[in-house]
């Protein structure tokens, strides 16, 4: 049990059956009436997001997220499979489930799964990917004046903006929080 008054960034807790993790909060004392905790909480499983004042002698139960290291194996249709490393078994993630940036994974890249008393509800990517460019349209020479950038795809099949200097067969790092290009690999 966990009670709001020592709600922190990060602290995941169960209220009427929703997984809610703190994402701000503010212990506020007015000059008049009681003290309040006034939060900013983000439901981990449909990923809304809620304000919200909690009287600080309020107890919630602690949701523990279990985060696991797994390995990307194959996709068949709109089901995703992951490895686990120890027990060597596979793991299914609805389509659903996967996140936008998940778009620049390949396969045998280590994933985080989360989830919460066994089932999975959310996939974390790799924060830094290197990836080849499979598709470009070549740079003007001399067209550096300005930090233009020109579409790409990568091999993943995704889209991304790159530099004009970039070309074909390049290899680069891709931040997958922001979907941008970093630098060349």
């Amino acid at each position: 049990m966990i009670s709001a008054g020592d709600f922190r960034n990060g602290v995941t807790f169960e209220e009427d059956g929703n997984v809610l993790q703190v994402i701000e909060f503010q212990h506020v004392k007015p000059g008049k009436g009681a003290a309040f905790v006034r939060t900013k909480t983000k439901n981990v499983i449909t990923g809304s997001v809620v304000e919200k004042s909690y009287n600080p002698s309020a107890k919630y139960p602690t949701a523990f997220i279990e985060r696991k290291d797994m390995e990307y194996s194959y996709n068949d249709g709109d089901l995703y499979y992951f490895m686990d490393g120890e027990t060597f078994e596979m793991v299914p993630v609805s389509a659903s489930d996967l996140p936008d940036n998940f778009r620049f994974v390949k396969e045998t890249d280590v994933c985080k799964i989360l989830s919460y008393k066994g089932k999975v509800f959310g996939v974390e990517p790799p924060t830094f990917v290197t990836l080849e460019v499979t598709h470009t349209e070549p740079g003007v020479k001399g067209n550096t004046a300005t930090n233009t950038l020109k579409p790409a795809t990568v091999e993943t099949g995704a889209e991304i903006r790159v530099p004009l200097f970039i070309n074909e067969g390049d290899m680069i790092r891709i931040d997958t929080r922001t979907c941008e290009y970093m630098e060349r690999a």
